[in-house]
């Protein structure tokens, strides 16, 4: 992912409630959101190139989610891919915050990433860059692009806004927050981060949705965590010219851990 907004413990109808766009080069293979065959416990989508995933969750409600952290300094290519730290994180128990904890300090070899997981109870964020650290995350709305958290981008505030305004709402649904995310007006270039690319390429990412021939938002992916145990899942695909391809809807009843 590349542009994730969170509201964790603050609304009276679900635990958690996530919206995230997935930017990536269109030429690379992904799959489709789905249970895996060789791992039926997991659901996500998955990185057909390098095996691993953006953002998964199993049957009993655990999940994770991964963006990258946008320093040239920091890209480690021949270091093991980032996508393979969710699905190790669904294959154990261990508590989200010392998973967290162990993973910020082991992944110097990595290139720079920032991981939110959820274990049905905490919400902890991982990364390794600028420095390693792991915290846990208090009830409240979050914003997550490819820095640190909450570092208030134009995107990252603009999204973080209307979605706060959603999940102010009873009942938000999965096509709203999927539509809030598809916002492609790029910064003013007054306002661009500098984060070590050209300004060509900076205005194009900074957009919350991007649109590029060879570059952009391939997915937008909604999670919604209801406090009675039920879980839904929504994953809307689009193609280079960020119209729609194709939508996966997965609604299941959390089960208990070990189950």
């Amino acid at each position: 992912m590349c542009l994730v907004v969170i509201a964790f413990d603050c609304h009276p109808r679900y635990r958690l409630i996530l919206a995230g766009n997935r930017d990536e080069f269109h030429d690379r293979p992904a799959a489709p959101l789905a249970w895996w065959d060789d791992v039926p416990t997991t659901l996500a989508g998955r990185d057909l190139a390098a095996g691993g995933t953006w953002l998964g969750l199993d049957r009993s409600g655990r999940l994770g989610v991964i963006t990258n952290f946008r320093d040239p300094a920091a890209h480690r290519p021949e270091g093991p891919s980032r996508g393979a730290l969710i699905p190790r994180f669904l294959s154990t128990r261990a508590p989200a915050t010392a998973f967290a904890a162990d993973i910020s300090s082991q992944a110097a070899d990595m290139s720079g990433f920032n991981l939110l997981l959820f274990d049905g109870a905490d919400l902890a964020l991982a990364a390794n860059q600028p420095a390693p650290a792991a915290r846990r995350l208090q009830p409240g709305v979050y914003g997550l692009s490819n820095h640190r958290l909450d570092t208030p981008w134009p995107k990252l505030r603009r999204a973080r806004e209307q979605f706060a305004r959603l999940v102010a709402q009873p009942r938000p649904t999965a096509r709203q927050l999927t539509r809030a995310l598809r916002d492609r007006q790029p910064a003013d270039d007054h306002e661009l981060p500098d984060t070590g690319l050209d300004l060509v390429r900076e205005r194009l990412l900074s957009a919350p949705f991007i649109v590029d021939p060879a570059y952009g938002t391939r997915c937008t992916t909604v999670v919604l965590m209801g406090r009675d145990g039920s879980i839904e899942v929504e994953e809307c695909r689009y193609g280079r010219d960020g119209e729609p391809l194709a939508r996966t809807a997965v609604a299941f009843q959390c089960l208990p851990a070990g189950t």
